[in-house]
């Protein structure tokens, strides 16, 4: 069975939640409606496995992000935990057992390959372990991934993992990863919502020889509503799809996360389950003065990472210094 929980109001909105998850009409003929356990103001659904399987896109479509978000009956429905089904990949490999430093190449638009790679050797210089793309680059003229990725792999040592953005057209997104991969590149970014998770799921199969990174640009509609889904269920969402590395926000207060939402996040990267533990990514207003305190609330110094944004490139000192402060407040 698949087990779904929803913070639900008002109550009587949960015949309207099942109908809408399933039939969409009163008549079950095939046995497809879940279970219903009502506890105060959270109702727990469990949907015979049958309904969707392990297919990705049926179960963000149906009860992560689906249609039951129009419902002008509700007033607050929250998915807050989920009982993934067997099949589904997770990250490659176990999340080290330590705290990383992560750095984001920046202006997130506008610098040629050559200016990102130059860009990246200060990241890497000041000790950060990876070197990533921002979300909203991809394969432009005037960046051009594959000169990019070769111009990056070569400004830095072995020991960074660079992370290439592949979002971009779906026909062409894993031409776009081999050639990243062929290029040097150890990791590969995708925005989640808007390429959608079986995209994750399709480059973990493939097997690439590449650590995943999905991004969750497109979730904050979900994570912030009363109508949406909390941290915890859409950071399992993003590991089980095969994410190496998963964004749960920051306690910083830039980004409009709960504390407690970051927190769930947190746990769902490490919950013990059929599949390695992802590292869970502090990221959003992190920098060098804050980044010892958001590792502290985190309350792990393993398999989580610290990743400097735009913070870097404010600092007096430049890039270089920022990262390199950063690794030694949090190590």
């Amino acid at each position: 069975m698949l087990r779904v929980i929803y913070e639900l109001s008002p109550p009587e909105a949960v015949e309207a939640l099942v109908r809408v998850t399933t039939t969409g009409v009163e008549a079950d003929p095939g046995g497809a409606r879940p279970a219903v356990e009502a506890d105060g103001g959270r109702v727990t659904l469990s949907y015979p496995d049958a309904n969707w399987g392990s297919d990705l896109s049926l179960l963000v479509s149906s009860v992560v992000a689906g249609e039951w978000g129009d419902l002008g009956t509700l007033e607050r429905c929250r998915l807050v935990h989920i009982d993934w089904p067997d099949g589904l990949p997770g990250p490659a490999q176990e999340a080290p057992d330590r705290v990383l430093i992560g750095a984001i190449v920046k202006p997130a638009l506008g610098l040629s390959p050559r200016e990102a790679a130059a860009t990246a050797a200060e990241l890497a210089a000041g000790g950060a372990d990876l070197v990533k793309d921002d979300e909203l680059i991809g394969d432009r003229p005037w960046s051009p991934l594959e000169e990019r990725v070769r111009a990056i792999v070569g400004s830095i040592p072995e020991r960074v993992t660079y992370v290439a953005n592949v979002t971009g057209t779906a026909d062409g997104m894993l031409r776009r990863a081999e050639r990243a991969v062929e290029l040097g590149a150890k990791g590969l970014l995708v925005n989640a919502w808007a390429q959608g998770f079986d995209a994750v799921r399709v480059l973990r199969e493939h097997d690439l020889g590449a650590a995943l990174f999905a991004h969750r640009a497109g979730g904050a509609p979900w994570l912030r509503g009363a109508v949406g889904a909390g941290g915890g269920p859409i950071a399992s969402l993003t590991r089980m799809a095969g994410s190496d590395y998963v964004l749960v926000g920051s306690f910083t207060g830039k980004l409009a996360d709960d504390p407690d939402d970051v927190l769930a996040g947190i746990a769902a990267c490490h919950a013990p389950a059929a599949v390695p533990r992802a590292v869970a990514v502090l990221g959003g207003g992190v920098s060098p003065e804050n980044a010892a305190a958001q590792v502290e609330r985190a309350g792990t110094r393993s398999g989580v990472m610290a990743l400097l944004g735009s913070a870097a490139y404010a600092h007096p000192g430049g890039p270089r210094e920022a990262v390199a402060e950063t690794v030694a407040a949090v190590r």
